[in-house]
């Protein structure tokens, strides 16, 4: 959960580097949080575009969080921002994305700061 806040609190830091674990975890949390909010909002009932309502509002309260933490993410394996428009390619650009997103951190300093992991 402390990944997960930690996102949230750097909701509009575009700069710096974001380890897997941070991305990762964060992606997990909120994945879970919206299948809540599904089953919630399917009980309740309350539809908008044929989406529940408080799905809705919870996807675009992180939308800028998860935007900012891929973008600090691609910078901690050496790539710019930029590479997550790759998703705009059908199905590989999807793959290529998750592949970038679970590659190891670089090692030490790049373009973009200190590696916030700690190598043994």
């Amino acid at each position: 959960m402390e990944w997960y806040l930690k996102v949230l609190n750097q909701y509009t830091d575009f700069q710096g580097r974001a380890r897997r674990k941070e991305y990762w975890m964060f992606t997990l949390v909120s994945s879970g949080i919206s299948v809540i909010l599904m089953i919630v909002d399917y009980f309740i009932g309350i539809k908008i575009w044929d989406t529940g309502l408080l799905y809705l509002l919870y996807g675009l309260a992180v939308f800028i969080p998860m935007i900012a933490v891929g973008i600090r993410r691609l910078h901690d394996i050496g790539k710019s921002g930029w590479m997550m428009l790759v998703i705009i390619i059908p199905i590989a650009g999807f793959i290529w994305l998750i592949v970038l997103y679970a590659t190891d951190s670089q090692k030490g300093t790049n373009d973009w700061g200190e590696c916030p992991k700690t190598f043994d």
